[in-house]
């Protein structure tokens, strides 16, 4: 029963989780959109008004007119609208369910047992717990510090966008070293989400409120709290689609369990930016494919490095199987002997339609090894996560490298 209770409110903070991400990248890209198409005023009275930008459009029926004011439009109303609760509810949902997730059972999916760092292969489950909080902390820091240093005029944002993007690769390749490799690719895409939330709790909310309350005052605004709430706002839609893709990513071993994730991390994140500058300069009236060229040379440069280096022995395997539907034993071999043996030691415990594992009420990502013909259809990727350490999580249970040899040869 504590088992179903943890999943179902994995369930519901999950879809709170998506439910919030989307209302909120959602608004983000429109406001980017809108301020990217905005066109000067042709009206007098508009620009006596002190109307900065103006953009037509047509949707649901009805025709829009959204208007852009630098400055004060005289007396603001009551029921200004603002965006920031779906910012924070992303990021403490998103957080909540990496508690749940992640932090509950830290050496099953924080601990890279297999880093080649060696003290942090041996991280104990708490400190790896702190070690991912601080993780998240410390990618604000540096980002929020570079920000200020190089650009805090906002005159060389050019120059901080490469140090953020040389930012991002060094946190690819640090979490790949520091946590395993699901968690890594989650808590890469969670210091880019933190970044975002923080820029709009810290900067852009902040901000803004300084102006509303100097236009209260029939005072002017102070320039510089819009140009760093653009910055920041600028940062937060070319982070989007890189932390989207990171935060589906657990549902690929792929990538996670390639010995060069940090790579692939950085091609991701950088594809995802630049197919993004696509869109942010469409609407901008300028249509630029060789951005989306770019987007589409990383995502094969990608899969090229995420490739597996050799070909799976299903058939191999099919051939010298034994229809047995209620035994590990694939065939009368030694080896397939040695892999059923292997699996039910290893991998059965979770991977069951009733584990064994009070951690799970269901099997890990509906993987099941009950029967010969569950276990053939996805020895590929058996081989591929048990080859490249990545499973048994946290090796809990010891499988030792001779027993990895005997999944990694199955069926030659």
């Amino acid at each position: 029963m504590e088992a179903y209770i943890l999943d179902f409110v994995n369930f519901m903070l999950r879809w709170l989780h998506v439910i919030a991400a989307i209302a909120w990248i959602g608004e983000s890209i429109y406001f980017v959109m809108l301020d990217n198409s905005l066109k000067p005023p042709q009206a007098e009275n508009c620009k006596k008004k002190g109307v900065f930008g103006e953009m037509w459009a047509v949707h649901g029926g009805g025709f829009y007119h959204n208007q852009k004011y630098a400055t004060s439009p005289g007396t603001l109303p009551a029921d200004l609208h603002w965006s920031f609760w779906k910012s924070y509810t992303t990021w403490l949902s998103g957080f909540a369910l990496f508690v749940i997730l992640y932090m509950v059972n830290p050496g099953f999916y924080l601990v890279n047992t297999n880093s080649s760092w060696q003290w942090a292969a041996e991280l104990s489950g708490w400190q790896a717990n702190v070690a991912a909080v601080l993780f998240l902390a410390f990618g604000w820091v540096v980002y929020n510090e570079l920000c200020k240093r190089i650009s805090p005029n906002m005159e060389r944002d050019g120059i901080l966008s490469i140090a953020v993007g040389v930012l991002l690769v060094v946190v690819a390749y640090v979490s790949t070293q520091l946590f395993a490799g699901r968690a890594a690719f989650l808590l890469t895409g969670a210091v880019m989400a933190t970044a975002m939330s923080a820029n709009v709790f810290f900067w852009i909310i902040p901000g803004q409120r300084r102006m509303v309350d100097a236009m209260k005052a029939g005072e002017e605004p102070n320039p510089i709290d819009g140009k760093r709430g653009k910055q920041r706002s600028v940062h937060n839609t070319y982070f989007t689609l890189p932390v989207v893709l990171l935060m589906i990513s657990n549902h690929y071993a792929f990538a996670y369990t390639e010995a060069q994730a940090w790579l692939v991390m950085s091609l991701l994140i950088f594809a995802g930016a630049v197919i993004r500058q696509f869109f942010v300069l469409m609407h901008a009236g300028k249509t630029q494919p060789s951005y989306l060229l770019a987007g589409g040379v990383l995502i094969l440069l990608t899969f090229w490095v995420a490739a597996p280096t050799g070909e799976s022995q299903v058939a191999t395997a099919q051939a010298n199987a034994e229809p047995n539907t209620t035994t590990h034993e694939t065939s009368e071999s030694p080896l397939a002997a040695k892999v059923g043996a292997t699996i039910e030691q290893h991998c059965a415990g979770c991977h069951s339609k009733q584990p064994e594992n009070p951690a799970f009420s269901a099997p890990p990502a509906g993987f099941a090894f009950d029967a010969v013909d569950q276990i053939l259809s996805h020895q590929a990727k058996i081989q591929e996560v048990v080859a490249n350490g990545y499973m048994p999580l946290g090796n809990t249970t010891n499988m030792t490298e001779e027993e990895r040899e005997i999944i990694k040869n199955w069926g030659e």
